[in-house]
C-alpha cells in the first residue's frame, strides 16, 4: 500500500476507534459526531504517535499499525474501566500506571480475562512484529523524526489557542469526551491540570467556644470504611440491615448521606475531601487525583489545622503507605505517625487477602487509650476492598462475599461504639464509606453514589450524647468542616485564605450549619 493510502488509512482508522469510546457520540450520518477541534487534535496527536514509532522502528506500515494499536488499547481500558466505574480514562488515571505494576490485584480485574488474553496476544505479536520489520535505513528514521517534531508544533500552537479560547475549560470528563474524542480529552484534561495553581496558605478563621453543657472533646477518631454501603439501597431483594449501623443511627448527634463522586473506586477523592476540606468546585481539574497535588494545599489538611490547637495526630491504614504517596502526603498534612502495614500481624491463613477491620478495630482501641492530650486518629480500612473472590461457603454469589466483609465492617463499628464509651472521656467517633463497591451484574454506577455517616459524640462519662438526633447530608469536604465546628467551635466570621481560587474557609462551613438547622426545623439563615 502507498505511504498515502497508509497514513489515509491511520486517520480513518483513529477516527473509527475513537467512536466507540463510551460515552458514544451523538448518532449521526457522518463517520464521527466529535467536534471539529477534538478531531484536529485527534489527527494530530494520532500523526505524533505514528511520528514516533517511525523514528523507532523505520517502518511506515507498521508505525500506522502500533499507533493505531496502542490508540486501540487506550479504548479498551476506558470502555473498561466505564463500565465499571461509570467514567472514561482520565489523564490522572495514568499517572497509577507505576501503582498497577505494584498492586495488580486493584486494577486487573476491571479488564475481563478474555481481554486480558486478547491485550497479551496483541502486544506479543506487536513485539515480533517489531523486531521481523524493523527497516535500519537512517533515511525513514530521520522523516519520523521530522514528523513527530513538526506534529508536536502543531499541537502546542493549537492547543495554546484552544485553551485561550476556553476549550474544555470546566471539568466535565464525561460531556468532553462525548464532544470531543478520548485523546483530545486527555491532552487538554492534563494541560488545564498543570496550570492549575496552589491556593495560598489556609487563614484560621476565630472561632465560637464549642458548645455547652458538654465540654468539647478531646478525642477524634475517623474511619474511612473501604467499599461500606448500606445493602438495604445497594441490592434489590435484599432486606439485609447491619445492626451496627442502625444502632449508630440511632444514638449519632448527626448522620445522613455522604455525597462521594467516585463509584467503585477513587478512595482517594472522599479521603482528600474528609481530611483537607476543599470542595471538588474548587479544586477544579485537581477534582480527578487530589492526592496528586495535596503537598501543595497541606495547610488545609485536618491535621495541620488540629495541630494549632495542640492536638496530636495519628494515620492508621494497614497497607504499603507510598500507595497514593500517602508517606509524603500525610506528614505534610500534620500527622505526627503512621502506622502502616508494619505494625500489623500477617494475616492468618483463610482471613482474607487483607488485614481484618477487627485487627483495625483493636489498633484503634490501643491507641485511644494511650493517647495523652486531645488527639485525632485517623484510619482507612482496606478488609471490604474488591474485587471479591467467589466464596464456596456462599455458593460463589459475590454479593454474599462482599456482604460477609460488610458485616465485619459493620462489627467494628459496634466495637469501637462501645470501646470509645468505655475511655470516660470526652470523644466523637465519625465513621463513613469512602465509596459504593462495584460488583459486576449486582451494582451500577448509573444509581446513587452516596455512602452513610454517623457522627457519634461521647461525654466525660462515657455516655453517648444524642442530642438532635439530625440527620444532614454532606459532600466530604463538608463533613470536614462539621468536625471542626463541633472539635473547635463555629467560625465567628467568614475568612478568605483563597481568593484567586473562589473559597473562603468557612464557607463550605456555612452550607453544614444551614442544612443542621433545617434539619432542626429552624430556617436556612439561622444559628
Amino acid at each position: 500500500m502507498p505511504d498515502g493510502l497508509t497514513f489515509a488509512a491511520l486517520l480513518v482508522g483513529a477516527a473509527v476507534l475513537d467512536r466507540l469510546v463510551y460515552p458514544r457520540p451523538e448518532a449521526g450520518l457522518y463517520l464521527s459526531r466529535r467536534s471539529m477541534a477534538g478531531l484536529w487534535l485527534l489527527a494530530w496527536m494520532m500523526t505524533a504517535l505514528f511520528g514516533l514509532f517511525l523514528t523507532c522502528c523505520g517502518n511506515f506500515p507498521l508505525s500506522a499499525g502500533l499507533a493505531l494499536a496502542l490508540l486501540a488499547l487506550l479504548v479498551l481500558v476506558s470502555n473498561a474501566k466505564h463500565a465499571m466505574l461509570g467514567e472514561p480514562l482520565l489523564f490522572s488515571d495514568l499517572a497509577l500506571i507505576g501503582a498497577i505494576f505494584r498492586h495488580p490485584q486493584f486494577y486487573l480485574s476491571a479488564i475481563s480475562v478474555g481481554q486480558r488474553t486478547a491485550a497479551g496476544a496483541v502486544a506479543i505479536l506487536l513485539l515480533a512484529m517489531l523486531a521481523w520489520l524493523f527497516v535500519p535505513a537512517w533515511q525513514m528514521h530521520l522523516a519520523g523524526m521530522l514528523i513527530l517534531a513538526g506534529s508536536l508544533a502543531i499541537l502546542a500552537t493549537t492547543v495554546r489557542g484552544a485553551l485561550r479560547q476556553g476549550l474544555a475549560d470546566t471539568p466535565d470528563a464525561y460531556a468532553d469526551v462525548r464532544r470531543h474524542g478520548l485523546l483530545p480529552t486527555l491532552l487538554l484534561y492534563w494541560l488545564r491540570w498543570r496550570h492549575s495553581n496552589d491556593p495560598p496558605p489556609c487563614a484560621e478563621a476565630e472561632r465560637h467556644p464549642p458548645s455547652a453543657p458538654h465540654p468539647p472533646p478531646e478525642l477524634l477518631v475517623v474511619i474511612q470504611c473501604e467499599s461500606f454501603a448500606d445493602p438495604v439501597e445497594l441490592f434489590e431483594g435484599f432486606n439485609i440491615s447491619l445492626p451496627g449501623l442502625a444502632n449508630a443511627r440511632e444514638s449519632a448527634l448527626q448522620w445522613g448521606e455522604l455525597n462521594v463522586s467516585g463509584f467503585g473506586a477513587y478512595t482517594m477523592r472522599t479521603e482528600y475531601g474528609v481530611l483537607f476540606g476543599r470542595s471538588e468546585d474548587v479544586l477544579g481539574f485537581r477534582r480527578y487525583d487530589p492526592f496528586l497535588t495535596a503537598l501543595g494545599e497541606a495547610s488545609y489538611a485536618l491535621p495541620a489545622r488540629l495541630k494549632e490547637a495542640g492536638w496530636r495526630s495519628l494515620f492508621v491504614h494497614p497497607h504499603d503507605m507510598r500507595f497514593y504517596s500517602r508517606d509524603r502526603i500525610m506528614p505534610a498534612g500534620g500527622f505526627a505517625e503512621l502506622i502502616g502495614e508494619e505494625h500489623f500481624a500477617p494475616v492468618a491463613a483463610g482471613a482474607g487477602r487483607y488485614v481484618t477491620d477487627a485487627a483495625i478495630a483493636g489498633q484503634i482501641v490501643r491507641l485511644a487509650r494511650e493517647a495523652i492530650g486531645p488527639g485525632l486518629i485517623y484510619a482507612v480500612t482496606i478488609e471490604n476492598h474488591g474485587p471479591w473472590a467467589p466464596d464456596i461457603r456462599t455458593g460463589g454469589d459475590l454479593v454474599q462475599s462482599y456482604l460477609r466483609l460488610a458485616r465485619n465492617s459493620d462489627a467494628m463499628l459496634s466495637t469501637l461504639r462501645e470501646q470509645l464509651a468505655l475511655l470516660k472521656r470526652p470523644a466523637v467517633l465519625v465513621f463513613f464509606g469512602d465509596h459504593r463497591p462495584s460488583i459486576p451484574g449486582a451494582t451500577s454506577p448509573d444509581g446513587g453514589r452516596h455512602t452513610p455517616y454517623v457522627m457519634i459524640r461521647f461525654n466525660e462519662a462515657g455516655d453517648i450524647v444524642r442530642g438532635d438526633n439530625r440527620r444532614v447530608d454532606l459532600t466530604p469536604a463538608e463533613l470536614h468542616h462539621a468536625m471542626l465546628d463541633l472539635v473547635l467551635g463555629e467560625p465567628l466570621a467568614s475568612v478568605n485564605p483563597g481568593a484567586a481560587n473562589g473559597l473562603a474557609e468557612t464557607a463550605p462551613a456555612t452550607g453544614v450549619r444551614a442544612r443542621v438547622a433545617a434539619a432542626r426545623g429552624q430556617t436556612s439563615g439561622a444559628g
